[in-house]
């Protein structure tokens, strides 16, 4: 590898940190290929701790409205606003960027969970791809997966509901 290609491949590097950061993400993976044995395989990522506790609590944030109702039910005024608003509903996973939804590992696989399968907390529900970048999107609880409510391939919002787990 040459000086100016090192210098090139730093700088790619400091970008990449960069974009990191400026987005939000948690993890980048990046393989570039120069040629046939010359290749650069960057991972970057970072640690976030409590960041599945952020996507699990925005959901959950409606309940103290309400501290006289009895914990097991839901008032009207949260059934309704659930119904109206997945994002808004207990055990709703939102989506951590912008991007395309994928909800398989590769067009021939499996999907990573259908409705009615039981999931573990930080099992990988869908992907994001976001900037050629495909960033699985973890399960924030433990749980069984009631709706899928994006289409896989679709385009998402950053906070766009992706999925309700109960």
């Amino acid at each position: 590898m040459t000086k100016k290609t090192h210098d090139q491949d730093v700088a790619f590097i400091e970008a990449l940190a960069e974009l990191l950061r400026k987005n939000d993400l948690t993890e980048l993976h990046v393989k570039r290929e120069y040629g046939e044995a010359d290749w650069l395989n960057v991972r970057v990522a970072r640690q976030q701790p409590g960041a599945p506790v952020v996507m699990q609590a925005a959901p959950s944030a409606p309940a103290p409205v309400a501290p006289s109702a009895a914990p097991a039910a839901a008032s009207p005024a949260e059934t309704a606003a659930a119904a109206d608003d997945p994002a808004q509903a207990p055990g709703a996973v939102t989506s951590p960027m912008v991007g395309t939804v994928y909800l398989q590992p590769e067009p021939s696989a499996p999907a990573f969970v259908s409705v009615g399968d039981k999931v573990t907390e930080g099992q990988t529900l869908l992907i994001v791809e976001a900037m050629k970048t495909m960033n699985q999107i973890p399960a924030p609880r433990s749980g069984t997966v009631k709706r899928i409510l994006v289409e896989d391939k679709a385009p998402v919002e950053y906070g766009a509901p992706l999925m309700i787990i109960e």
